[in-house]
């Protein structure tokens, strides 16, 4: 007699928008180098976890996120904080800035860089 295992859930890594990729961009041409994103999860933050987004170089175990010689680092650790996530840009009149979209995160607080799950 065999079980039945129950389906496992698909996840997916996260997302990064073209307008993310292009401003990444602008940030390598004014630096005069290809800059590559990192996008961390720590714990801390008003909510239990916060984002930890900056310029960084890529590490053996990363998840590198590519498009047109523009990469998106993500840690081995945070990944599973990020799956189904989508990272992209905004430039709003209360600033510019990159956001993430984080459909794992239950709260999140008003500065968008603190998070619950």
């Amino acid at each position: 007699m065999t079980q039945a295992s129950a389906p496992q859930a698909l996840t997916l890594p996260p997302r990064v928008t073209d307008r993310a990729f292009a401003r990444l961009a602008e940030i390598g041409a004014e630096a005069g180098a290809a800059q590559a994103l990192r996008i961390e999860v720590q714990g801390g933050g008003c909510s239990g976890f916060q984002y930890d987004i900056r310029l960084d170089t890529p590490t053996d175990d990363d998840l590198v996120l590519e498009k047109d010689g523009q990469k998106v680092l993500v840690d081995p650790v945070s990944l599973p904080f990020l799956a189904d996530a989508e990272i992209d840009f905004t430039d709003e009149l209360i600033g510019a800035r990159f956001v993430i979209r984080n459909p794992n995160a239950s709260s999140s607080c008003g500065c968008g860089i603190s998070f619950s799950m």
